[in-house]
């Protein structure tokens, strides 16, 4: 997919630890969040435009440790490697692949996720990898004006398998808005919000509100997740 703007956010809570993890792309790295009592993983990649500290991935670090999920944000390689372009999406698949044992190590369900091209590489190979469900943070439904390459496909492999399945969307992302997806797919809007989440300055609802609105939104399904 074409790349798309992934905004910074405000700095992170300290992690608890990194991780390299060789890949058959070059090396990885997991930054952890881990919540003081855990009952479920959430791993996230990023998007093809950007790292992880877009702000919804930065969100999510902050607000769901302390309500008993650890987070890993997933570098692919290509990312620590400092290159600016994303490789084929065989290549995140197979780093993914690659990375999750680590992601399994602590031994709690593991929900695969992540932003953008990170929540395709997630839906693509979450059943094979015994994920416990698959969270897709602004799926790249179509490319921007091209709503006939539809790529609900690779949700549905997702939710085929039966898989807990949760999109948060927001409502004026141009790779697809909410009210294009599949009716069977769970679906939590984010109101006001573009493919990287930012909202505009004079929208009703502000950057925290919007923060607020998915964080919410993924702490409430997680756990139900972790149990399936």
């Amino acid at each position: 997919m074409t790349p798309s703007s992934e905004p910074a956010a405000p700095a992170p809570p300290a992690a608890t630890r990194t991780e390299t993890v060789p890949t058959p792309a070059g090396d990885a790295r997991v930054t952890w969040y881990d919540a003081p009592v855990a009952h479920t993983v959430l791993a996230l990649g990023h998007g093809a435009g950007g790292g992880i500290e877009a702000r919804d991935l930065v969100a999510l670090a902050a607000a769901l440790p302390p309500q008993g999920c650890t987070v890993a944000l997933v570098e692919q390689p290509w990312r620590v490697a400092g290159r600016r372009l994303a490789p084929a999406p065989r290549t995140l698949d197979t780093a993914w692949r690659q990375l999750w044992p680590a992601l399994r190590a602590p031994a709690l369900p593991v929900v695969a996720g992540g932003r953008s091209a990170g929540a395709r590489v997630a839906c693509r190979t979450a059943a094979e990898l015994g994920a416990v469900g698959v969270l897709a943070l602004a799926f790249p439904l179509h490319p921007p004006g091209r709503p006939e390459r539809s790529r609900a496909d690779e949700l549905a492999a997702a939710g085929g398998a039966g898989l807990p399945l949760l999109v948060v969307q927001g409502e004026r992302d141009p790779f697809g808005r909410p009210g294009e997806f599949p009716a069977e797919v769970p679906l939590a809007p984010v109101p006001d919000a573009d493919h990287g989440f930012a909202v505009p300055r004079r929208a009703a609802t502000s950057g925290p509100q919007a923060m607020r609105a998915l964080t919410a939104a993924v702490a409430a399904w997680a756990p139900v997740a972790g149990r399936s």
